[in-house]
């Protein structure tokens, strides 16, 4: 979950174009939060000018294989991956799909097959929120995934999804204001994950009232 893994995930996109490759990442973004996504183009074209750094990791993989050569390609397709649209809601809804085994809780599609919603939540709590994540899995003890943007998508299982939206970043590239939310909800609503106490009925409760935060 660092731009190296991110970049040979997106080269093992499958189709026989880059046009077809981005639509089939649109797609899934679509099954996870319900609504159609868009590229901010200016922000890709921004990223595509200024992602030497990207361009020098993809090539050391290339190097030893770890990618194929349709790299440049590729480079385009993350890059515009980088740049979809989404929002506080959407990202609630992403952790939502997740914990509810892969499926959409509003729409009732299927975004991932449940076999593997597992491995995608493990991964995201042990290396989601950078070189915090262990920090964040002892004071917050959620599957998560933070972004440069200010966003934070944290999954629940088998209850609720949350997401949360806020620019200004520590000095790992997470979201201040994002962590002291989840740490509170989680303090709260004994969300943690290795919490043996977790008041059930609270939690009940508040979900029932609605919340301030994009909680689904």
């Amino acid at each position: 979950m660092v731009n190296a893994g991110a970049i040979a995930t997106t080269d093992l996109i499958k189709g026989a174009s880059a046009t077809e490759r981005l639509k089939r990442i649109l797609d899934m973004f679509r099954r996870y939060t319900g609504r159609e996504h868009d590229i901010n183009v200016p922000v890709f074209l921004s990223e595509k000018a200024t992602g030497n750094r990207n361009r020098a990791i993809a090539y050391l993989m290339l190097n030893f294989g770890m990618v194929t050569d349709r790299l440049e390609e590729t480079l385009d397709l993350y890059f515009q991956q980088c740049s979809i649209l989404v929002n506080g809601h959407d990202l609630a809804m992403m952790a939502a799909t997740l914990a509810n085994g892969g499926v959409n809780p509003v729409t009732q599609e299927r975004a991932i097959d449940e076999h593997y919603v597992q491995d995608v939540i493990s991964v995201m709590l042990t290396c989601g929120m950078f070189d915090y994540s262990g920090e964040w899995i002892y004071r917050v003890g959620l599957p998560a995934k933070s972004g440069v943007g200010g966003g934070i998508t944290a999954v629940v299982p088998s209850k609720l999804g949350i997401g949360t939206f806020s620019p200004p970043l520590d000095a790992k590239g997470n979201s201040i204001r994002g962590i002291k939310v989840c740490e509170d909800l989680v303090r709260d609503f004994g969300l943690h994950l290795f919490n043996v106490a977790k008041p059930e009925r609270v939690l009940a409760e508040w979900l029932e009232g609605g919340s301030s935060v994009d909680v689904w």
